[in-house]
């Protein structure tokens, strides 16, 4: 069993940061390839970012490209979504996964293990 679990969430102004922190318990997820993703209000889940389990490989969606950056720490089991440039639209509850295998995806069926997700808030 995995156990994740997301912090950093919060209520921002459009244009600030936030940086998401999702630790993984039970057993090493440094094996694995982990992402990001998030539910707006009335929405659907969506991918957002995705790394491969050694960080060599990341993945975004056209929303993020450019403003936000994920990165991992397999030491720490850890996993990180830096977020710049906060727009209103990002407005969400993001969710932190584990993948089933090493290769970023971004289905969210290719994930077996989610965490129970931290709210951000960005103002306009």
């Amino acid at each position: 069993q995995v156990q994740l679990v997301e912090s950093g969430g919060g209520l921002v102004q459009a244009g600030n940061s936030l940086r998401l922190s999702c630790a993984a318990s039970g057993r090493t997820v440094s094996n694995y390839a982990m992402g990001w993703f998030r539910q707006a209000p009335g929405k659907e889940r969506e991918f957002v970012a995705a790394i491969n389990w050694s960080g060599g490989h990341t993945y975004y969606a056209d929303s993020v490209k450019g403003r936000f950056t994920i990165s991992r720490d397999n030491a720490k089991n850890t996993m990180y979504l830096q977020m710049n440039s906060l727009k209103p639209e990002d407005t969400a509850v993001y969710y932190c996964a584990k993948a089933r295998g090493q290769l970023a995806r971004m289905r969210s069926y290719e994930y077996d293990y989610w965490g129970q997700g931290t709210q951000v808030t960005v103002s306009s």
